[in-house]
């Protein structure tokens, strides 16, 4: 057996209906040796992602075909412990009570990274010890802000953070607010910590063959762009904020692995960000 996730596209369709088809997968999923483990629909975008235990991704959509008749049009072999890191949930959520359509959670996220500017450096400096205590703050610094804006650590990256967050809004409130608290941090510290952030947003699977892929290599490459003190983000991060104010002019930057200049957006000082 096998984690998948597939991707249907649902123009028009409802919650409810959503709901019912996949009460109608569950129905019959143990004909297969399948079990449907959760979904996340996204009314707005008109996508329903569905995470399966299945023998393999014809049976997955054997069921489809059979409970309710949409097939997905994408499925990807996944880590579970992938998938709760980035969406933060592996099964149905619990019902509320009253609440027949509880699961309201999209599957959209943005993704974070963080990077400690000249950490290489720093280390053959300060040797490995002092380092070492300089990360363990930007750890904590950065730990404290993701709890505050909701975000997941997913990864850590030695000298950085990767996050996830479910609202868009939240993961740039974040960034605005960690550079907030390093000036403070900055301030008192005879050795200072400059970070540089990167943010994207996207789908679980769309077109990448793989959990958030081309979304996460993005939020690297922007981060490794961005200067220090600084916060890149992406074109999808700046429309779905839909406030010009809140970033510079954008500009287009060759990034690494991606064969065309993406258009890149500098996140406004501190001070835009709503508390």
């Amino acid at each position: 057996m096998a984690i998948f996730m597939d991707r249907h596209d649902l123009k028009g369709y409802t919650a409810a209906d959503v709901a019912e088809a996949h009460r109608k997968d569950l129905e019959i999923q143990d004909q297969y040796g399948v079990k449907f483990l959760t979904y996340w629909f996204d009314q707005q975008r008109g996508t329903t992602f569905c995470l399966i235990d299945a023998p393999g991704k014809e049976t997955a959509q054997c069921v489809h075909r059979e409970a309710h008749g949409h097939v997905a049009g994408e499925i990807v072999e996944v880590a579970l412990s992938a998938v709760e890191a980035f969406l933060g949930r592996i099964q149905d959520p619990e019902p509320l009570a009253g609440d027949l359509q509880n699961n309201k959670d999209c599957g959209h996220r943005a993704i974070m990274f963080t990077d400690i500017v000249g950490s290489t450096e720093m280390t053959a400096r300060l040797g490995d010890r002092m380092a070492t205590e300089l990360v363990r703050a930007h750890d904590s610094i950065v730990h404290r802000c993701l709890n505050e804006f909701g975000g997941r650590e997913v990864k850590h990256t030695g000298d950085g953070i990767m996050a996830s967050f479910a609202s868009t809004k939240h993961a740039v409130d974040c960034a605005i607010a960690i550079h907030r608290d390093f000036r403070r941090y900055n301030s008192g510290n005879a050795e200072p910590i400059h970070i540089r952030i990167g943010i994207d947003s996207g789908e679980p699977v769309e077109d990448s063959n793989d959990l958030f892929g081309t979304t996460v290599q993005l939020a690297a490459r922007l981060c490794s762009a961005a200067a220090a003190d600084q916060t890149l983000v992406s074109e999808n991060v700046y429309r779905e904020l839909g406030s010009p104010d809140a970033f510079s002019a954008m500009k287009r930057r060759r990034l690494k692995g991606f064969s065309r200049p993406v258009a890149a957006f500098e996140c406004a000082p501190a001070g835009s960000g709503s508390r």
